[in-house]
């Protein structure tokens, strides 16, 4: 590798508020081990987890200090011992790191490292992931969607959003979105969703149900459920489930409301997914970048040094549009 010993990356030394990402221009640049690879990182996805693990809200705690990020984009710089599936200069994406993508160099496992085609850039490649995987293990292993159903997906203009409107439309199902903006909806719309809603208008969960004709729908993905998962019980087919991929507090539930059309709620957690499974999912997003179906939609993007605000702003819009992305 180069002869580069000291890099700049984020590290957060305390859990709390965004200002507790420090940019350090004195970190060691991390050495590639056995079964490894060292990316030079071009661009890193900000997602909302990373919020809740900073904030130390997380169920899993990482050791203090630490550097944040899994979806990293860049070129390969070095490789351990005994990899074979990528080599020096290739481009490439990341679906985790073991040293943290929000830096100018990453460590991460040959297994968690895939090719980044020429069509995509790499704050595209930044914006795969998380999101990509996180739908495909919601709407695949979790929700078992078949071809022909009806599936509601709640905040489609996010990362994860979007790209579970994509992966639905290529999977044949009937595709609605909700967003919180006009610019929102429309972008749903533009990737794969037949129909869009504001999930803003009091009487939205009426317009859904009758896009249904009155049958609700078949599965639902989640991503605010402390605020949705009541109104999603009401919009269910018989037979319907929600996959629950994000939650930012607590719910009353009435468990009546599942009782009458044998609904399931179903949790969603990506770092569960086996090696056979995470497997599967990559040979189908490869697939669908070949494809061209497979097309990330980069919202803000933010430098580095501007980690902190890429934090605050990701929580606090009004209505997201796209991934956000960090760039080096």
């Amino acid at each position: 590798m180069s002869g580069l010993k000291l890099m700049r990356a984020i590290r957060v030394k305390e859990f709390g508020a965004p200002s507790v990402l420090k940019l350090c221009d004195d970190v060691k640049v991390p050495q590639p081990g056995s079964g490894q690879v060292l990316i030079r990182v071009h661009a890193c996805g900000v997602n909302p987890v990373e919020t809740y693990i900073r904030a130390g809200t997380y169920g899993r705690k990482p050791s203090l200090p630490y550097t944040p990020g899994t979806d990293a984009a860049g070129v390969v710089e070095c490789v351990g011992e005994g990899v074979a599936a990528v080599k020096a200069g290739d481009r490439v994406f990341t679906t985790s790191t073991q040293s943290g993508g929000y830096a100018e160099f990453a460590v991460t496992t040959e297994e968690s490292v895939h090719k980044l085609p020429d069509t995509l850039d790499f704050s595209q490649g930044a914006a795969i992931g998380i999101p990509y995987f996180t739908a495909y293990r919601a709407l695949v292993h979790k929700a078992h969607v078949k071809p022909g159903e009806t599936v509601l997906i709640h905040g489609a203009s996010g990362g994860v959003g979007l790209a579970a409107c994509q992966l639905s439309r290529m999977l044949g199902l009937k595709v609605l979105g909700t967003a919180g903006t006009k610019e929102g909806m429309e972008l749903a719309a533009k990737n794969g969703a037949h129909m869009a809603f504001n999930h803003r208008e009091e009487d939205y969960t009426g317009k859904i149900m009758e896009a249904t004709g009155g049958q609700g729908v078949d599965v639902i993905v989640e991503m605010l459920s402390n605020v949705n998962l009541n109104k999603d019980l009401q919009m269910m087919a018989f037979g319907g489930r929600v996959a629950v991929v994000g939650s930012r507090g607590s719910i009353e539930l009435n468990p009546r409301d599942t009782m009458a059309k044998e609904t399931s709620i179903i949790g969603v957690a990506l770092f569960a997914a086996t090696p056979a499974e995470r497997k599967e999912c990559a040979a189908l997003l490869v697939a669908g970048m070949e494809a061209g179906w497979l097309r990330p939609i980069v919202g803000d993007r933010y430098q580095l040094d501007k980690a902190a605000q890429a934090h605050q702003d990701i929580i606090e819009s009004r209505g997201a549009t796209g991934k956000i992305v960090l760039t080096m």
